[in-house]
């Protein structure tokens, strides 16, 4: 197969340890299991192209590669905290921060937890104790009462719908 040749990476024996609990853990997310294992594929043969363990592990090439690359950059922050610390939970908390997700772009939530979470309870309550007089909420009438409350400053019905639906 031709193409660049991977980028090699390294992976102490107390890291390898900390992958190989991520893998075998039941309650491991799986796309930790899966970066973890593409991790543990790239530094057992180096010389292993992503292709190759893309189709070992049937996933996208790009999926390796991006993680193989991930792992690499974070080579030299790894060694560090190994070295510094004897204590495994340290390194274990390093490893397990980098197979996570980095923060996706976009526009930050325009709601709290705490804002949602009261407009949630908040329809849980009978209408007739906001002095309501309806029998039900509708979306319309709790977005009112949220802004009546000052949970919000302003909230859309729609936003309110789906709070609930997904709550």
């Amino acid at each position: 197969m031709s193409g660049p040749a991977p980028i090699p990476i390294a992976v102490s024996p107390r890291q390898r340890a900390i992958l190989e609990r991520v893998v075998r853990r039941q309650t491991s997310p799986q796309r930790a299991v899966w970066r973890a294992k593409i991790v543990l594929a790239a530094a057992s043969d180096p010389q292993d192209k992503n292709q190759q363990i893309a189709q070992r592990l049937h996933l996208a090439r790009e999926t390796v590669r991006c993680w193989r690359q991930r792992w690499a950059n974070a080579q030299v922050a790894l060694a560090a905290v190994e070295a510094a610390s004897p204590d495994d939970q340290d390194l274990t908390d390093r490893v397990l921060a980098l197979l996570t997700d980095e923060p996706r772009p976009g526009a930050p939530g325009v709601f709290t937890p705490e804002q949602i979470v009261q407009i949630v309870a908040l329809a849980c309550e009978a209408p007739a104790a906001s002095g309501r007089p309806v029998s039900h909420w509708t979306v319309r009438e709790l977005a009112d009462e949220a802004v009546k409350r000052g949970i919000v400053e302003h909230i859309s019905p729609r936003s309110v719908g789906r709070f609930l639906k997904s709550g």
